[in-house]
Formats: C-alpha cells, sequence, structure tokens
C-alpha cells in the first residue's frame, strides 16, 4: 500500500461515483497510524484530480466514517487503516453513500481501473477540479449519535468501566462517550504515537486490561481494535467475554423485548457450537456464514435479519448501524446489564463454550489447499480423529500471510493435539520444509 497506489484508488474511486449533475462528495477518514498521513493525502490528491470534493475526517473509527458518509449525504466513505494488524501494515476500505461496505463486483471494477489509465484523460481543470475540506465536529456528530443509541431512560451512573482504545481510533470518542453517560472510566491504550496501535492492547491482546479490572475492582473493561469496528469485554473477574458471548446476551435480550427478526441470529463459521446450542435452548436459529464481517451482513440484509457478527467481537446492530460498530456493541450490551440489574459474569453465563482451538500458520505464500494433496490429506486424517464429536475448520486470513487451524469438540487435550500436529504437518508442506512431491 504506497502513496501511489491510494493516489490512483482515489482517482478511480472518484471516477466510478462521480454521476449526475452537482458537486459530488467523498468522506475520508483515518486511524491512528503513522502512515495514515501520506496516504490520506494522497488518496485525497487522486479524488481531487477527478473534480470530485473531499471532507477529510482525520483520525475516527470505520463505523464513525460510515455514520459520517450517510448523514453529510456524501456520495462515498474512505476508511484509511489495517484494523487490528500493527502498524507496519495499512489498507483502504470503500463505503457507499448509505453507509454499507462496496459490493465485491465494485470493488473489483475499481481495481481493474487501475490498470486502465483512460479514464484519466477525463481529468477536469482550472475550476473544475475538486477541494478538500476538514470536518472539525465529525467527532461530535459521532458522539451524540452514539449517545441517541442508547435507551433514553438508562445511565451508566455507578459503572467503573477500563476502556482499553488500542491507541487507535476510538481513543477519544470512547472515553467521551462513557464518560458523558455517566460511567467512571480508567481509560488505558488512549496514547496513540503512530507506531503502538494495537501493540499489546485492544481486542487482540486484552490480557492488561483485565489485569487492570481486577486490580482496580472495577465492575467490567471493555477493549476496541486500532479501527474501532470490534468490542472484546472482560468481567471483573478478569474473565474475558467475546464476540460469542456477546451476541448470546444480546440476542436473548432481544428475543424477550421481541426485538430479535425472524428469531435468527447471523454468524460465521468461526463461533463456538455454544452459541448455537445457547440460542437453540430459547428456540432461537443461528446462520452461518464463511469468515468475514461483509458475508455476515450480505445474508443478514438477503435475510431480513438484524443481530450477527463473528468472535472477534465484529458485531452488526442493523437497526442502528450499517456496519460493526464497537462503541454500540458495548452500549447494547452495558444496557443489558442494567434493565437486568445483573454483572457480566451473571449474563455471560447463557452459553457455555466448547473447547476450541486455534492456531496461526504463518505462510510463504497463499496457496490453494486442494493443489496440495498431501495438505488435503493431512486434513482429512484430523477429520477422522474427531470421528463426528467436533469441528474442523482451515482457512487463510483476509488481511495478513497467515493460515488458521481452529480445532473445536468435548475433549481439551485431544484437539489441542489434533490442532498442534495438524499446523506441524502443514508447515511442513506448505513451507516447504519437507522435499518430494506432493
Amino acid at each position: 500500500m504506497t502513496a501511489e497506489v491510494a493516489l490512483q484508488l482515489g482517482r478511480a474511486l472518484a471516477h466510478v461515483i462521480k454521476y449526475g449533475p452537482g458537486r459530488h462528495r467523498i468522506v475520508v477518514g483515518k486511524d491512528t497510524r503513522l502512515s495514515g498521513y501520506l496516504l490520506e493525502y494522497a488518496i485525497t490528491a487522486g479524488i481531487c484530480s477527478m473534480g470530485v470534493d473531499v471532507l477529510l475526517l482525520g483520525p475516527i473509527s470505520t463505523p464513525g466514517i460510515a455514520f459520517i458518509t450517510h448523514s453529510m449525504r456524501a456520495d462515498a466513505g474512505v476508511v484509511i487503516s489495517a484494523s487490528h494488524n500493527p502498524y507496519q501494515d495499512n489498507g483502504i476500505k470503500f463505503f457507499k453513500g448509505d453507509g454499507f461496505k462496496l459490493p465485491d463486483e465494485l470493488e473489483a471494477h475499481i481495481e481493474s481501473l487501475l490498470a486502465q489509465p483512460e479514464f484519466e484523460e477525463t481529468r477536469p481543470t482550472a475550476t473544475d477540479i475538486g477541494q478538500a475540506f476538514r470536518i472539525d465536529d465529525a467527532r461530535g456528530r459521532y458522539i451524540s449519535y452514539l449517545k441517541s443509541t442508547f435507551p433514553k431512560e438508562l445511565v451508566l451512573d455507578g459503572l467503573k468501566i477500563v476502556v482499553d482504545c488500542a491507541h487507535g481510533a476510538t481513543y477519544r470518542t470512547a472515553p467521551e462517550v462513557f464518560e458523558e453517560l455517566g460511567a467512571q472510566i480508567i481509560p488505558i491504550g488512549v496514547r496513540p504515537n503512530g507506531k503502538n496501535i494495537n501493540r499489546a492492547s485492544g481486542t487482540t491482546h486484552p490480557e492488561g486490561m483485565a489485569r487492570l479490572v481486577v486490580r482496580s475492582q472495577a465492575d467490567l473493561g471493555i477493549a476496541f481494535d486500532g479501527d474501532g469496528d470490534r468490542c472484546i469485554l472482560v468481567d471483573h473477574t478478569g474473565r474475558v467475554v467475546d464476540g460469542d458471548r456477546i451476541l448470546a446476551i444480546c440476542a436473548l435480550d432481544m428475543q424477550r423485548r421481541q426485538t430479535l427478526k425472524r428469531k435468527t441470529v447471523v454468524a460465521t463459521v468461526m463461533s463456538n457450537l455454544g452459541l448455537e446450542m445457547a440460542l437453540k435452548n430459547h428456540g432461537l436459529k443461528l446462520m452461518r456464514t464463511q469468515v468475514g464481517d461483509r458475508y455476515v451482513l450480505e445474508a443478514m440484509l438477503r435475510g431480513g435479519f438484524n443481530l450477527g457478527g463473528e468472535q472477534s467481537g465484529h458485531l452488526v446492530f442493523l437497526n442502528h448501524s450499517t456496519t460493526g460498530d464497537g462503541i454500540l456493541t458495548a452500549l447494547r450490551l452495558l444496557a443489558v446489564m442494567i434493565r437486568e440489574d445483573k454483572p457480566l459474569a451473571d449474563l455471560a453465563r447463557c452459553m457455555e463454550d466448547y473447547p476450541q482451538v486455534l492456531l496461526n500458520l504463518r505462510v510463504k505464500e497463499r496457496q490453494d489447499l486442494s493443489s496440495v494433496p498431501r495438505a488435503q490429506k493431512a486434513i482429512q486424517a484430523a477429520e477422522k480423529r474427531l470421528k463426528g464429536r467436533g469441528r474442523l475448520l482451515v482457512r487463510f486470513s483476509g488481511t495478513e500471510p497467515l493460515l488458521r487451524v481452529m480445532v473445536e469438540g468435548e475433549k481439551s487435550d485431544e484437539i489441542q493435539e489434533v490442532a498442534q500436529e495438524l499446523v506441524q504437518t502443514l508447515d511442513n508442506y506448505l513451507n516447504r520444509k519437507e522435499d518430494g512431491p506432493c
């Protein structure tokens, strides 16, 4: 992801959305990575060069950008972020004017334009080029929106909350939201320097937050990832409450209040079997999709459902937002705590986890596993060993050169052994540590 690529993407996006009369506008926001500055300026230059105006938001979460894009009636939104990845990585995501992510086909079309520079010949000149405007009150607008999603009859008075912002895009927004609603907060991960985003903090590393919750006798802890679309919690004992449990808690609450559409929750193949069983025990269904919030959202829209998410803490409440929003997720769960007058630890008992192991294997390159017979044979052998007592899922990460191996079953020792042996075997075959024909 270079400045040159960002500039070309800006031109291509502006070219695609520039239809109809009048001026067109694209919202651009970023997280706190060092490279965000150069990519922000580069993509802004590309957009303006095509005669489209830019509304610059500065550091703000991915869902914040989606909200501002829709509320300001912009034609599109741009997110400069690599989510939960380390600061060296960066990426660009697009939203449509309605706040939903672009469909795969349109993203593919935009990418194809990078290799077809003919459209650049239509670039305007003189007074027809675009302008860039900084929106100074974007964070305030987003905070007001978040507070409006919290039930007006409820407050957070009396709650002590550790808030871990991972030195990312929520570092100012999240503390303000919870404080303005009455909570006493202990903020951590709120001093970004461009290089410390997600470092030993946030949703991927909640251990430090958990220790602080116990030490400070807080009621709970709330952690976000670098771009703020994920949320993981810990209860007052320091126990992690992941996306599956949050889904279960919120689904059961929505069912009690008769707001859960079609008695169905959408999750991915990575979600624990315990979530499925907990929902089934209350007459609810779990629909599974392939991994990725995009696929969860597509299934929700297609089926008319209003709650879905991932084990990673990326939840979508379609009644309130067009994308995953970590702060919104925390507010929905806090509302359940207050209404039920129960601590998070008690609410989290609504489901029991089946033992699950997730191991990551770094690979030199992504390969079609079906083209590596030895790898296929190893996976089939692992599935046979589980003998119908568990699940096995092998997939490549969508953002990193990692092969993820998930094993779920009745016995912790068995699935740990199966997972470790499979990862070692796949490492030999995929990273060519073992020679010989495949």
